[in-house]
Formats: C-alpha cells, structure tokens, sequence
C-alpha cells in the first residue's frame, strides 16, 4: 500500500470491494497495512462523510455478521443493501465462505 494516511488506506481498501461481496474489519486492516486494527476500521467508517460512493455496507465482522444492533435501523439498512446485492444470509450471518471477497493485494 502508499503512505497516505491510516484513513485514506482503509477508504482505499474498501472501495476496492466489488458488489456482491464483503470483506471483514479485521481483513481491511491487513490489507491496509494495518493489522491488529480491526477496530480503527469501524471508526473510520463510522465517520464517513454522509453521501459518500465508499461501499461501507460490504464491511462485516469476523463472524460474518453485521455490527450495528440487531433489528437498529442501521442494522436494517445494511442489511438491505447487501442483500441488493445478492449477498444471502444464513440467519444473521453471511456466509463467509461463499461471498467473502480474497481481494488482489492482501499478505
């Protein structure tokens, strides 16, 4: 990855993620040169300007579940948007083994 900022590479990361597929926080860390920072991950999410092209919604926590509180209206709108997508769900999880993405850069 570049130098830029912590930010900037974790924005980069996952704007990388095609529809169709989710990456972990833990995965975005890694791969932004960051590991053991799954959580800066959220946090830099959670502070995405309003609007933004950036695909958030792909982003997933280790268990393949989302993050945001079961049945909160972000936990609905997330939801929705990945299931826009053709993202599936087992209950409250992705499967991670058919729609995680492997990505071209990771270590």
């Amino acid at each position: 990855m570049d130098n830029s900022s912590p930010q900037v590479r974790i924005w980069q990361v996952v704007s990388l993620v095609p529809a169709g597929a989710v990456v972990t926080y833990g995965q975005v860390a890694r791969m932004a040169g960051l590991p053991q920072h799954a959580r800066m991950v959220g946090s830099v999410l959670r502070q995405l300007p309003r609007g933004t092209n950036i695909p958030w919604h792909r982003v997933i926590n280790s268990q393949g579940r989302i993050s945001f509180p079961a049945g909160s209206a972000q936990y609905q709108r997330q939801q929705a948007l990945l299931l826009e997508e053709g993202i599936e769900f087992i209950g409250d999880r992705v499967p991670l083994r058919r729609f995680q993405w492997q990505g071209g850069f990771e270590n």
